[in-house]
């Protein structure tokens, strides 16, 4: 994610994508579409999905997984740590060569989310963290998930929730994003293509995001967003901003269970988590 599009198109090509830098091979350059650690201006973004692979992590320990979509890569790393084998796919290949020579744990693989390149019922867990958003269609890549998923398996899968990222609007704000998704839609994407047992979670501000959004005319996102709209990136955050977004850590962020709606109703957060069974 970026203070103007938050998210990457793993499964898209990314035309405005450096290649990797020659003389730094392990570093990727910021693009404004995929999220990239050590970068205090990305610490919010970095944060806010970073959070969902800590939290979803145990879903994976012991098994298989696929990470459809991997960016940076940071998250399908952070997955072998104590996952049994990590394969990523992911569609630039400047984004495949920087997972393959800074994550060598990782298995990296450059393909076409609509036809992943694995057998049928070879994996355990399908992660997919802020993806399908950016894809053409949707509706076969969700199919492709469970080609490769053993019974059973699992699809964990995240992406911005339409309500409250692109409010009152039938198209999304980010240019990069094709469909956006509420809590409906992506059940209703995920039961189509057969999963079973979907169950949709929800992300939010915790109290010290809350009390930066109250520091920052109500929202730290908009204030972020403001910045890069104006488009000098030249100039200076201001130094309250700045520090805010620096001290970001994923415990700022509340990842809620469906079954608490009655407090943190689905169609308030900011980010949809998805967890879906293979039958």
């Amino acid at each position: 994610m970026s203070a103007f599009v938050p998210d990457v198109p793993h499964g898209t090509p990314d035309r405005s994508s450096p290649a990797v830098s020659p003389a730094s091979p392990a570093v990727l350059t910021l693009t404004g579409e995929r999220t990239i650690p050590d970068l205090d201006i990305e610490n919010y973004w970095f944060r806010r999905h970073q959070v969902v692979y800590q939290r979803l992590a145990t879903h994976c320990v012991g098994r298989d997984v696929l990470e459809a979509g991997c960016g940076e890569g940071y998250g399908a790393d952070l997955i072998a740590e104590v996952a049994r084998r990590v394969v990523a796919v992911d569609y630039d290949e400047a984004a495949v060569a920087h997972v393959r020579d800074r994550y060598p744990r990782v298995e990296v693989i450059q393909a076409n989310l609509a036809e992943l390149p694995l057998p049928d019922a070879s994996v355990d867990v399908v992660v997919n963290f802020q993806v399908i958003e950016h894809l053409w269609d949707q509706t076969q890549f969700v199919k492709e998930c469970a080609r490769v998923l053993r019974p059973s398996g699992l699809l964990m899968m995240s992406t911005p929730n339409r309500i409250t990222f692109s409010p009152g609007r039938d198209t999304p704000i980010n240019p990069f994003h094709t469909r956006e998704l509420n809590a409906d839609e992506l059940t209703e994407l995920l039961v189509d293509a057969g999963f079973a047992e979907v169950a949709v979670s929800g992300l939010f501000h915790g109290a010290r995001l809350r009390e930066m959004d109250s520091r920052h005319g109500g929202s730290i996102i908009d204030a972020q967003i403001a910045l890069a709209v104006a488009g000098d990136e030249g100039a200076p955050w201001p130094a309250q901003l700045a520090a805010d977004v620096a001290a970001v850590t994923v415990d700022d962020f509340d990842l809620v269970a469906a079954g608490d709606r009655d407090t943190h109703p689905i169609g308030d957060s900011l980010d949809l988590i998805a967890i879906a069974v293979r039958p």
